[in-house]
């Protein structure tokens, strides 16, 4: 388990209302290695990190000092303590994020977080992974799945086994039913407005070499 917030799925579970011995399980040994060995196959490199601490330094090993990263709102990251790293003195990332904050003009600020999904480095959590090797997100406005399919020049994403579901079918049924109503009463606490499912993407294959990286805790991570 990596670092609680109050926004960790522990903490919205009772009010969202969600079935988590359904949606929420250590997968055995023998799933998880066939769901890495079904993704790997699909093009997308899998680094296994026995605990959150282990997954932040595989992250930081994978980008160079001075890349340029940008990230998404994402309680996994916040978990595995990349936001905290992200902020600090010691990281040296260009940090997309804080030069959009940074911006006061507001069409500005658009347009930069329109660009940033081609970022160098997209630092991304995920919502499901079927054991057939798809990993799927959907977010409401598309920030992050918009660097999903091609614009990122890296993707790196980090995900508990916690999120591998069955089948296809499975995995986008844990979106519904778990993950975006927990989101939802995140969004409603930390904005004051709902979250919706609006846009969606599964990562099925990937043709360039390298470009994607799932880094896998064993733990349960997120929601």
């Amino acid at each position: 388990m990596g670092k609680l917030t109050q926004y960790s799925a522990s903490n919205l579970v009772a009010e969202a209302k969600v079935d988590a011995g359904k949606w929420n399980q250590q997968p055995s040994a023998n799933e998880v290695a066939q769901t890495v060995e079904n993704i790997q196959r699909r093009g997308i490199a899998v680094i296994r990190a026995q605990n959150s601490d282990i997954a932040l330094e595989t992250l930081k090993d994978l980008i160079p000092p001075g890349a340029e990263v940008m990230s998404c709102s994402s309680t996994t990251l916040i978990e595995i303590g990349f936001d905290e790293y992200l902020n600090s003195d010691t990281s040296q990332w260009r940090d997309l994020h804080r030069v959009i904050v940074a911006e006061n003009d507001e069409k500005k600020r658009h347009e930069l977080r329109r660009k940033s999904v081609t970022a160098d480095y997209f630092v991304s959590g995920v919502n499901a992974i079927a054991q057939s090797g798809q990993i799927i997100a959907c977010d409401k406005s598309g920030s992050r799945v918009g660097a999903w399919p091609f614009a990122a020049g890296h993707l790196i994403l980090v995900s508990g086994t916690n999120k591998i579901a069955l089948t296809l079918g499975d995995a986008l049924h844990r979106v519904r039913e778990y993950a975006y109503p927990i989101e939802n009463i995140r969004a409603k606490r930390a904005y004051g407005t709902s979250s919706k499912l609006g846009k969606w993407v599964i990562l099925a294959n990937e043709e360039i070499e390298g470009r994607v990286t799932l880094i896998l805790v064993d733990e349960s991570l997120g929601y």
